[in-house]
């Protein structure tokens, strides 16, 4: 008998085009033992009487039968399936003979010790060079690995296609090798395109931290825990912040005597929002306390001016880099905040952050000169509307954004400001000013809600200490 062109293995048990049979001499019949004996498969062979020809390492290992044992026997029959099955079986195994292509079956075959084992085969004709059959060709395997094969590509696929989080196979060099349907969206990317590409093309921000991760992974092994990583994404719609949970396995042949490392299993889930909602809630939580905080101190202040200052330290933590108070003279102010009169509305210094170096808010002197905010300054704009003023200089050079503060009297490092009216019992007693310098967000709608709930305790202070404001 001639052996296949291609060797059996667990995923592929039999051959797809049998050689036709022809003579083999002493060395082709080493050679053809010796690549049977090499498969993974168990593998046998038949000729056009039913005699066994061939018989290799891997089915004696699951059956237990010696080659010696079993090349010669006529079928199973007798020895390797019970007599009550030897009929039906060598009917479903010599029909192969006569069909065309692979056949496949599934039946019980005996061990040498009496066991029973369940085996799927494959099995196609063998011509000879008149094109006649002269032999069957048979591999088999038990049908417990194939059903563990088979899930494993079932779920591999599965991940690849169908799965609601992101699996990416990167090879040794932290390249995508294989990137499945929900990860290519997440990068913003097509599948392919995403292939033998640095990572540092796909983020913008994060790369480091993954690449880091991935390296330790294919050094060390996968970690105790998920990691949750935040990556910038470029997208056709400009970059995306995102909050990735990821998941890292090691990658090895398993066909090696010695682990091959093959890359690592990235998997990942897009947790964006549960993080956010995480750090706003701890954020109020953090603001709340602040609060409660600031109400107990600023309660065991003689001088409500000196209350006033203490709301303004607590409100500044981890929340703003400077604050300023200024209260209203001049001028007339309604209560929709608009300016009556002729006598434009002014601003007066009442307490400021030390310029330069961290420190308790300070309170101005007796004076009473006016600050000289110019016109359309956001503080004024905040009595006129009477309620809150962002402001920010945007992406321009530092000298740039230095003088858009210094134009506006703040100090020189601000870049965003947020301004909060003042109001008690229906009149505007001034503005309160909070300022981030560089390396810091700008102001969102919520640090608008805390500022305004700072102002309302910093404006019942400066009633208290005659601050008069305007109707």
């Amino acid at each position: 008998m001639s052996a296949s062109r291609r060797s059996g293995t667990t995923d592929e048990l039999g051959p797809d085009e049998p050689e036709r049979a022809g003579p083999v001499g002493p060395d082709g019949s080493d050679l053809l033992a010796a690549l049977l004996d090499g498969m993974d498969a168990a593998l046998c062979a038949f000729d056009a009487d039913g005699v066994v020809t061939h018989w290799n390492r891997e089915a004696e290992r699951i059956l237990g039968w010696t080659a010696a044992e079993a090349v010669g026997r006529h079928g199973f029959a007798g020895w390797a399936v019970r007599e009550a099955d030897a009929e039906e079986v060598e009917g479903r195994l010599m029909a192969a003979m006569q069909a065309p292509g692979r056949q496949v079956h599934e039946f019980a075959l005996l061990t040498k010790d009496g066991g029973r084992v369940l085996v799927r085969t494959q099995s196609a004709a063998v011509r000879g060079p008149d094109g006649k059959p002269a032999g069957l060709y048979c591999a088999f395997s038990e049908v417990h690995a194939q059903i563990d094969l088979e899930r494993s590509i079932a779920l591999s696929e599965a991940l690849f296609e169908d799965a609601s989080w992101g699996v990416v196979l990167v090879d040794a060099d932290l390249r995508p090798a294989v990137v499945n349907a929900h990860a290519a969206r997440s990068l913003g990317i097509g599948r392919t395109s995403a292939l033998g590409r640095p990572l540092g093309e796909l983020l913008s921000q994060g790369v480091e931290e993954l690449e880091s991760a991935l390296t330790h992974v294919l050094a060390e092994g996968a970690p105790p825990a998920p990691a949750e990583i935040w990556v910038s994404v470029r997208t056709p719609d400009g970059e995306q912040r995102r909050c990735w949970r990821c998941g890292f396995v090691r990658l090895a042949s398993p066909l090696a005597e010695e682990p091959v490392p093959l890359g690592v299993g990235w998997l990942f889930q897009d947790v964006t929002e549960a993080k956010q909602g995480e750090q706003e809630a701890s954020l109020l939580r953090f603001r709340t306390n602040q609060l409660h905080r600031a109400a107990r101190a600023a309660g065991e202040c003689e001088d409500p001016r000196e209350a006033a200052t203490v709301h303004l330290d607590f409100a500044l933590a981890g929340f703003a880099d400077h604050a300023l108070i200024d209260r209203v003279v001049g001028g007339s102010v309604g209560a929709d905040g608009e300016s009556e009169g002729e006598a434009p509305v002014r601003l007066v210094r009442v307490a400021a952050t030390p310029s330069g170096a961290p420190g308790p808010s300070l309170l101005a002197g007796a004076a009473g000169l006016p600050v000289r905010y110019g016109q359309g300054h956001p503080a004024l704009q905040c009595v006129e509307r009477a309620g809150s003023v962002r402001a920010s200089v945007g992406a321009v050079a530092a000298e740039q954004a230095r003088e858009w503060a210094l134009a506006r009297r703040w100090p020189g490092d601000s870049v965003h400001a947020l301004c909060a009216v003042l109001r008690s019992r229906g009149r505007t007693l001034g503005v309160v000013t909070f300022l981030r310098g560089g390396g810091r967000s700008q102001f969102e709608r919520a640090d608008a809600v805390y500022a305004e709930d700072v102002a309302v305790r910093i404006a019942a202070a400066l009633d208290l200490a005659g601050v008069v404001g305007r109707e």
